[in-house]
């Protein structure tokens, strides 16, 4: 599945850094790997990361296949140097236990979808680490 629309790439200041998403169905399981052409590694690549797991959890649930993996394929992948502050602060901090998603999509389809049909239990976060989005 593609990211892009050309015909709206002339409209856009860059293309998206997310170019495209392809499923694989194994047994039970659906994996997800994402193609990415570029990746702000502190601001960027962890909503990425998490858009399209949800992404995942959501085409399982419509599909009634179980979401295992996410594979995620950056062609450039780079921190800016204006967020090495932030990068290092956050290197400082320990992760907590993952969290756990489920996701019940409702039975008229993914164009139904809502924030009420996701459940995210024992999610964790630190205090927010700001910095200047660049591009």
């Amino acid at each position: 599945m593609s990211a892009w629309n050309p015909i709206d790439l002339p409209k856009m200041v860059l293309p998206p850094c997310h170019v495209m998403v392809q499923f694989n169905i194994e047994g039970e399981y659906i994996d997800a790997q994402l193609y990415q052409r570029s990746g702000d590694m502190f601001l960027g690549v962890p909503f990425n990361i998490a858009s399209y797991s949800f992404l995942l959890h959501i085409v399982g649930s419509l599909t009634g296949y179980i979401p295992r993996y996410f594979i995620h394929i950056i062609g450039d992948s780079h921190i800016y140097e204006n967020h090495i502050e932030a990068v290092q602060e956050q290197l400082q901090r320990v992760p907590s236990q993952f969290p756990k998603l489920t996701c019940t999509p409702p039975p008229e389809g993914i164009d139904s979808i809502q924030e009420i049909d996701f459940k995210l239990e024992n999610y964790q976060s630190f205090q927010t680490i700001k910095a200047k989005m660049i591009a």
